[in-house]
């Protein structure tokens, strides 16, 4: 995710600095080409946050598997901490927030965003009503279909 991050940012940029082009040349003579490992990604992050204000949106992080998700805050934290022009933003399921909370301890201001049944009832009739083959389903079926994911929903 790192990685992708960084090309990401680098792709947009008109003069890439001296510090991403040398890691990356390093990193193909000592690795025989390889992607270049998470501690050089983090120095490619705070080198591209030293040359320009930067923002970075992570979604969905409750996805990552958890090994992964812990190496990438440990990172992030790490970005944070030396590299003060950066804000990251980062969305995620409730269940991740103290996770988060706790590895970016003091870098990190939480907002609880939390859609209602009315919400996810509206985004259906309007997903219904595009549907490609309305006839399809006839409206006891569209009021079985509200009936059930009322009573399975989670929070979101």
């Amino acid at each position: 995710m790192l990685g992708s991050l960084v090309k990401q940012m680098v792709e947009g940029m008109e003069n890439i600095p001296e510090d991403i082009t040398r890691a990356f040349q390093q990193q193909k003579r000592t690795m025989g080409g390889r992607r270049p490992q998470l501690a050089n990604l983090a120095k490619m992050l705070k080198a591209i946050a030293f040359s320009r204000p930067t923002f970075m949106c992570i979604d969905a992080l409750d996805e990552c598997a958890g090994v992964e998700r812990f190496r990438l805050l440990d990172s992030l934290k790490e970005v944070l901490e030396q590299a003060p022009g950066i804000r990251i933003f980062v969305t995620g399921r409730p269940h991740i927030r103290t996770e988060i909370e706790s590895r970016l301890a003091g870098h990190v201001e939480s907002v609880c965003i939390s859609s209602t049944r009315a919400d996810i009832t509206r985004y259906l009739h309007v997903r219904m009503g595009h549907d490609e083959t309305p006839d399809a389903m006839d409206e006891t079926l569209k009021a079985e279909i509200l009936d059930k994911i009322h009573e399975t929903i989670s929070e979101m």
